[in-house]
């Protein structure tokens, strides 16, 4: 499996990864509800795709295994995850805790103390098992979750 940087071209598949995994793997979130579905997946379009690659507050990467689409996601340049789904048909195969890991590394990178997730109902075991926290006395609804990072000062 690959990690890297999305492009234009690749609005289609990597959209359809994205509505496939909210409405596949989601159902904790949505209860497989067609207007929530339908209302989640609203901007999970190519035009929108194309306007995520475009901008400069955001990276968005995909994760790709024998030339496919498997994987999708994004975070801001202050270390929010945005995006992190990957396609159902290779779920629990490692590629959400790949993604994640990538874009720990960039936060890193760019000198940033934590990254910060508003996660799904379905998620929250994943990144709690990635070291992501809730904030103490935060709200029981409120699924923001937060995981400082190591910094190497070399």
């Amino acid at each position: 499996m690959k990690i890297r940087e999305a492009l234009e071209c690749d609005a289609q598949k990597g959209s359809e990864v994205l509505r496939r995994s909210i409405a596949e793997l989601c159902s904790e979130d949505h209860a497989s509800d067609p207007d929530a579905i339908a209302r989640w997946n609203a901007n999970k379009t190519p035009e929108m795709w194309v306007s995520w690659v475009n901008q400069a507050t955001t990276s968005l990467y995909i994760a790709e295994e024998y030339g496919q689409v498997v994987g999708v996601c994004m975070m801001s340049n202050i270390g929010e995850i945005l995006l992190n789904y990957v396609s159902p048909d290779t779920r629990f195969g490692g590629i959400s805790k790949a993604m994640l890991g990538h874009m720990e590394a960039e936060a890193k990178a760019k000198g940033l103390a934590c990254c910060v997730v508003e996660s799904t109902k379905t998620a929250v075991r994943f990144y709690q098992s990635a070291g992501y926290e809730f904030d103490e006395g935060a709200e029981p609804d409120n699924l923001t979750m937060r995981k400082w990072l190591e910094r190497n000062d070399d």
